[in-house]
C-alpha cells in the first residue's frame, strides 16, 4: 500500500477545516509561513497541498494577494429568490417554521458537544447583541442576534446543519430585521428576547441539551404568536380607519 505523500495530508486537513467550518467561504488563508508552521512542513509542501485544493475548486488565489476559500461553497438562496421574500411579508412565518426545525436541534446538539472555546464565543456573541440594541443601526442588532444563532450552530459540531445555516444566513438576517421593526413597537418586548437569549446561551453552556432545546422552541412559539397579534392588531386598525373614512381609496 502506497504511502499518502506529505500534500496529500496537508491537503485532507484544510479540506477539513473547510468542512467544519474552521476556515469560511471568502475568508483568507493565513501566510504560508504561518501554515506552514501551523502544520509543521515545508513551504513548497504547503503550495503543493495549496494547488491540489485550488484545483478541486475549494481555494482560489489572488496574484500577489494571497489564497481564500471560495465563496461558491456558501450555500444561499439566489438574489432574486430573496427579493421574492422581501416583498411577501407573510413568508416571515415560513422562516420560523424552519428556524423551529433547525435551531432547536442545533441547541440540543451544541448543548452536547460545545467546546469551550465554543462556550465563550457564544457568550461574546450574546454580550454583542446586547450591546447594540438602541444603537443607531438597526440592521446591525439584526446581525448581533443572527450571529448570536449562529454560534450556536457551529457550536453544534454537524457540518451538514451548519452549512446549510450559513446557506440561510441572509434570509435570517432579513427575517430577525423584519421582526425588530414589528416587535419593538410593543413594550416590554426587548426584555422578554433578551431574557429568551440568555435561557438560550445558559441551556447550551451548561450542557442541558433537552433545556437547549426547549428555549430556542419558546424563544421562536414566543416571536410567532407576538407578529401574528401585531398584524392582527394593524389589520383591525386599518379597518377602522376604512370605515371612518369610507371614501379612500
Amino acid at each position: 500500500m502506497n504511502k499518502p505523500k506529505i500534500a496529500d495530508i496537508i491537503a485532507h486537513k484544510m479540506e477539513s477545516m473547510i468542512l467544519e467550518g474552521v476556515l469560511k467561504p471568502g475568508e483568507k488563508l493565513p501566510a504560508e509561513r504561518k501554515l506552514a508552521d501551523k502544520f509543521e512542513v515545508s513551504r513548497p509542501t504547503l503550495r503543493e497541498a495549496i494547488k491540489k485544493l485550488t484545483a478541486k475548486g475549494l481555494l482560489r488565489t489572488h496574484q500577489g494577494g494571497g489564497n481564500y476559500v471560495c465563496e461558491s461553497l456558501a450555500p444561499s438562496l439566489t438574489d432574486p429568490l430573496l427579493e421574492i421574500f422581501r416583498e411577501r411579508p407573510n413568508t416571515r412565518f415560513d422562516v420560523l417554521e424552519v428556524r423551529h426545525a433547525l435551531e432547536g436541534q442545533a441547541a440540543y446538539y451544541a448543548a452536547m458537544r460545545c467546546t469551550e472555546v465554543d462556550k465563550q464565543i457564544i457568550q461574546e456573541r450574546y454580550q454583542a447583541m446586547l450591546e447594540t440594541h438602541g444603537g443607531p443601526d438597526p440592521r446591525a442588532e439584526a446581525k448581533a442576534d443572527t450571529e448570536f444563532h449562529m454560534a450556536i450552530a457551529e457550536a453544534a459540531d454537524n457540518v451538514v446543519l451548519l452549512h446549510v445555516m450559513r446557506g440561510l444566513f441572509t434570509l435570517l438576517l432579513d427575517s430577525i430585521s423584519f421582526s425588530h421593526d414589528k416587535l419593538y413597537t410593543k413594550p416590554g418586548v426587548f426584555k422578554k428576547l433578551k431574557n429568551q437569549h440568555h435561557a438560550l446561551m445558559t441551556a447550551v453552556v451548561d450542557g442541558e441539551p433537552d433545556k437547549a432545546r426547549q428555549a430556542a422552541h419558546d424563544h421562536l412559539v414566543y416571536i410567532e404568536k407576538t407578529l401574528q397579534e401585531i398584524d392582527k392588531e394593524e389589520a383591525r386598525k386599518e379597518r377602522a380607519l376604512r370605515r371612518l373614512t369610507p371614501f379612500a381609496k
